[in-house]
């Protein structure tokens, strides 16, 4: 059973080449990155199905304690990184949202371009690499004190 959680490098796309002059988000673009995230969201929720099919047949009563005690422990593990993904399925739907709303690839923080390859390699993205990269920092200071 794979617990892997699929990541926007598993959906296949050619990476979006504008046009001289064309403008940053465009529609062209907007549809570009509706694909990817909607590519994504199917193949997260494909997972989940897969987990919840492997749960369902796997889930006889095993006689022996310890294969048990495995068993339970890889349904545990297969269903946190389904968690993880039922989250991450949420920031996709608010990404396809922004998409809708002409909200999308802007800095959440400071509002500028957060950029084609930026949000290639990571399609939910809500900050440019400057904000978030001081976000980081921020957080690992404020680990520090704790």
């Amino acid at each position: 059973m794979s617990t892997a959680t699929p990541n926007p490098s598993d959906v296949k796309f050619t990476p979006y080449e504008p046009a001289d002059g064309e403008e940053y988000m465009s529609d062209a673009q907007l549809e570009h990155f509706r694909a990817i995230l909607l590519d994504w969201k199917t193949q997260l929720i494909g997972e989940a199905d897969r987990t919840k099919s492997y749960i369902q047949d796997e889930s006889s009563a095993m006689p022996d304690i310890n294969d048990r005690a495995t068993q339970e422990e890889e349904f545990a593990l297969a269903l946190r990184t389904r968690d993880r993904e039922r989250k991450l399925i949420r920031k996709i739907d608010k990404s396809i949202l922004e998409i809708d709303n002409d909200d999308y690839g802007f800095c959440e923080t400071c509002g500028v371009e957060i950029g084609l390859r930026r949000l290639e390699a990571r399609p939910t993205a809500t900050q440019c690499i400057d904000c978030k990269t001081l976000s980081e920092m921020k957080e690992r200071q404020n680990q520090g004190h704790t």
